[in-house]
């Protein structure tokens, strides 16, 4: 992680009773929204930028494993497999691992025990970043509910302030009507 996840040390100005009550997101992000800063970061490159090269290999076995091109080639593989046993060599007599291919089983075997291990530790990595991207989620979404709260309150604020206008406008407009009203009154009496 990066040192753009440590959560503030302290409560902001005025905030120490609600302080206690935060997670570590949600101060992260009520301090970023009290400096203006930004809480988006690409999550991907920064999991990305801790693997190691062993961690890396095997989540390119595990990414080839997992694909069409590895099942062609593994099917291919197979039928050459048998054709080769049970048709080409079979009539030299030379077959080196005839019907029911005990040998074939064996290396499909071993395959699979080693790349089962392997599957698994990138799968366990890929949780890991789906739960650091579920908590940049969190994060960003926290933010974004306390800025709309912000401008939810600018806007009221705002809304008041031209309500007041308006009903002074409109007390002077009465005034003036009643005004115009009394000259009118007046003036034809």
């Amino acid at each position: 992680m990066t040192t753009d996840q440590t959560t503030p040390a302290g409560p902001p100005h005025g905030l120490p009773a609600l302080w206690e009550k935060l997670t570590g997101p949600q101060r992260r992000a009520v301090a970023r929204v009290l400096t203006a800063h930004s809480v988006a970061r690409d999550v991907n490159t920064e999991f990305a930028d801790t693997r190691t090269f062993g961690q890396r290999v095997s989540d390119r076995i595990a990414a080839f494993g997992g694909s069409w091109p590895f099942i062609g080639l593994a099917f291919l593989t197979l039928a050459c497999w048998v054709v080769l046993n049970s048709v080409i060599l079979a009539r030299r007599g030379a077959a080196f691992d005839p019907y029911p291919y005990i040998l074939l089983n064996l290396i499909l075997s071993m395959m699979a025990a080693l790349q089962a291990p392997i599957i698994m530790m990138s799968q366990n990595r890929s949780a890991a970043r789906d739960r650091l991207e579920a908590a940049h989620d969190y994060e960003v979404n926290l933010k974004a509910e306390l800025e709309i709260q912000s401008l939810h309150e600018k806007l009221d604020t705002l809304r008041e302030r031209d309500w007041s206008e308006l009903v002074e406008m409109q007390q002077q407009q009465i005034q003036l009507l009643q005004r115009l009203l009394e000259r009118a009154t007046g003036e034809s009496v």
